[in-house]
């Protein structure tokens, strides 16, 4: 055993929109998992590898915890509540206000029930005054017997280095899991996938960009060129028309930021073509959600 080292798993948790994606790709320097302003962009548990003089963490950032609506939302927050039982330590990420509502009180009662340290991760604290801060941290004091509480800006990177030494007092020593140039074990195709998917969040309003899923048909290098094919899937008519956009100006929006985006994470050119269809009411229809990847029998 490595006593110089250490290394384990930590997972991202927190109500939807607080952050969590953000967070954990300014941990690792990159943008691997998508982010947007609209609730429940992370749908998928997500696993990065951050590496450094004091070892290795493996990064699970989860889904937002959240009371479901549909069968897709079940399967959200079972994943996201899954992970606890299995990491080293738990980031819970909330917002800078003294208001503790409903769903900060059913996260607080899950973590309650794990035999797992807790750091509370205060962020967007760029977004109020420093003196609300100290409030914000006695709000939230009582809830549970945290580890350490810690502000941060995961926008601007505020407080970074002080939560990553705090992560690794909490893990055990050993050698690392994967090797130092591991950043992810998610595969390219399921990462440009959700990179199209970010967009439609971005660009589409109201309901129609939470009833959507990709669909990576083909991705194949020729020459320096990197040739997609992807299928973007609604649940209505109607919304296909609105994925569409007159003359066809809403695809190419959402496929020309796609397209920007893959190319630096693909560090190549990227020759994207993007196609709309409809499956009616995916997200309630078991046997459609494990087509695109959400299989409930993982969350069990």
């Amino acid at each position: 055993m490595n006593e110089q080292k250490r290394a384990g798993f930590v997972t991202i948790i927190g109500r939807p929109n607080v952050g969590k994606s953000t967070l954990m790709n300014h941990f690792i320097g990159m943008k691997l998992a998508i982010t947007s302003r609209k609730p429940q962009t992370t749908r998928k548990r997500m696993q990065t590898v951050y590496t450094s003089d004091e070892g290795q963490i493996v990064f699970l950032d989860t889904p937002g915890i959240h009371k479901a609506a549909n069968a897709l939302g079940e399967y959200m927050d079972k994943a996201a509540i899954k992970t606890i039982e299995e990491v080293d330590c738990v980031l819970w990420l909330v917002e800078p206000t003294t208001f503790i509502g409903a769903g900060e009180k059913y996260i607080a009662e899950t973590l309650e029930k794990a035999n797992v340290p807790v750091i509370l991760v205060i962020n967007k604290i760029d977004t109020v005054k420093k003196h609300m801060i100290p409030d914000v941290i006695e709000a939230y004091k009582g809830l549970l017997p945290f580890e350490e509480i810690i502000p941060v800006s995961a926008k601007h990177s505020t407080n970074k280095d002080e939560l990553l030494h705090a992560i690794f007092q909490r893990l055990p020593y050993g050698e690392p899991f994967y090797d130092e140039d591991t950043v992810t074990d998610e595969t390219e195709r399921n990462i440009v996938s959700e990179l199209i998917r970010e967009q439609a969040l971005r660009n589409l309003s109201e309901e129609v960009p939470h009833g959507i899923a990709v669909e990576i048909e083909s991705m194949k290098d020729k020459g320096n060129t990197c040739h997609i094919e992807a299928t973007i899937y609604c649940e209505r008519n109607s919304h296909k028309g609105i994925v569409i956009g007159k003359g066809g100006a809403m695809l190419k929006k959402i496929g020309t930021g796609a397209r920007l985006e893959a190319e630096k994470l693909l560090d190549r050119k990227v020759n994207l073509q993007l196609w709309v269809k409809v499956r009616k009411d995916w997200r309630n229809d078991e046997k459609q959600m494990r087509v695109f990847g959400y299989n409930k029998k993982d969350n069990q």
